[in-house]
């Protein structure tokens, strides 16, 4: 798999930017992005406190202001450090290169073909993608399923009914779009020849330690009716580290440990996310923060303004391939550009409502919703429509 960069996901509930440095990137995905990543409100600058979980409401760290003319104010939602690493390994590089450990725990490298170990990935085959000039992707059925990756936007600004110290910047054309998940009725997978994977191919970063636990307490209550690597996870461990010492759900067999694969009884796809469903969760609850925050991506920046105050712009759009860094054009398919995967009913800020409310706060979402619908009342056709989504 070519090696992408990706950042952590993005720890903050209810709208406010989590502990991060200026400068720092973004999430991951299910199989790591800059993220996100990763939701939640916001202290003060120069106040210290961790930030809540997801589902949880409460404070968490603004980035910290840099000095006035400081260019480094400019932050992605990351995790904890705001880092950037790489969200996959190298090509024709084999598992074994990750260090599967238990929660909490150091351990040895997995060997290759033992019982219960990873098996190595071979080298994937090149795909047709978008490259650095936004090109469209070709899918090899002749016509391109990808749009560009550079069109009109249609972006709105609007203060933080909860922050004076606090504007959103969202994407309409995104927002209102007609984007959904196609995994497993459609989805080409992000490395080719494993389209059941979709975007869980590297497995997923986590944003801190605290991310980790709270996935942890809904380990423990998977089963193995629903957990296809039940036994493997429960013995051999389900935690990896890779090359550059960070921690993320551990991959097997050439994708996630916690992914089922076509056929299980218990039905394929992420387990953490068929426990949500079954407990009547919201999946956000019980997956990592970089899984349940894509393809949304949120960044954030202070911003000077001429009357010597300052305030932070969070931006709240696509995350599209160049978010995964340079090896974003790489991937076999992506699909927040593909034709496939925008013809849902709902509009994308519908469709992801809790999400964007644990990113944004009730107060901040009610108010997009409001810009969205009169976008979408507004006389046809709209202004920057998204090109991947159906014509009206």
């Amino acid at each position: 798999m070519p090696k992408t960069k990706k950042t952590k996901a993005d720890k903050s509930t209810s709208g406010k930017s989590s502990p991060k440095p200026p400068g720092s990137q973004e999430p991951t995905i299910q199989g790591e992005l800059e993220k996100v990543g990763s939701p939640g409100k916001a202290e003060k600058p120069g106040k210290s406190g961790k930030s809540e979980k997801p589902g949880k409401s409460g404070k968490s760290e603004k980035p910290s202001k840099a000095g006035k003319g400081d260019k480094s104010g400019k932050a992605d939602s990351a995790g904890k450090t705001g880092k950037a690493h790489k969200s996959g390994r190298k090509a024709g590089e084999s598992e074994q290169a990750l260090q599967p450990v238990q929660p909490g725990k150091a351990g040895e490298p997995e060997k290759a073909g033992e019982p219960g170990k990873a098996a190595p990935i071979g080298r994937p085959e090149k795909a047709e993608e978008i490259g650095k000039s936004g090109k469209p992707a070709r899918t090899g059925r002749g016509e391109p399923d990808e749009k560009g990756l550079d069109f009109a936007r249609a972006w709105v600004e609007f203060p933080d009914p909860a922050d004076e110290e606090q504007v959103f910047r969202c994407d309409l054309t995104w927002l209102t779009s007609r984007w959904n998940c196609i995994f497993g009725s459609g989805c080409q997978g992000i490395q080719a020849g494993r389209a059941d994977d979709g975007c869980c191919t590297l497995g997923a970063h986590f944003s801190d330690e605290d991310d980790e636990k709270r996935v942890a307490t809904y380990v423990e209550r998977l089963t193995p009716d629903i957990w296809q690597h039940h036994d493997v996870g429960r013995e051999t461990g389900w935690v990896s580290t890779d090359e550059d010492g960070d921690r993320q759900t551990r991959p097997f067999n050439g994708s996630c440990i916690f992914q089922n694969r076509p056929g299980f009884a218990g039905g394929a796809g992420c387990s953490l996310h068929i426990l949500a469903l079954r407990e009547g969760r919201e999946p956000l609850e019980t997956k990592p923060d970089v899984c349940w925050q894509l393809p949304v991506r949120r960044t954030y920046e202070w911003i000077d303004r001429p009357d010597d105050t300052r305030v932070l712009q969070v931006s709240i759009g696509e995350y599209d391939r160049r978010g995964w860094g340079p090896g974003g054009h790489d991937l076999h398919w992506w699909c927040t550009s593909a034709t496939s995967a925008h013809g849902a009913g709902d509009p994308v800020y519908v469709s992801y409502r809790p999400e964007l409310i644990e990113m944004m706060g009730k107060e901040g979402y009610d108010r997009l919703v409001e810009l969205c619908e009169e976008r979408l009342a507004s006389q046809l056709p709209l202004l920057a429509p998204h090109p991947a989504d159906p014509a009206r």
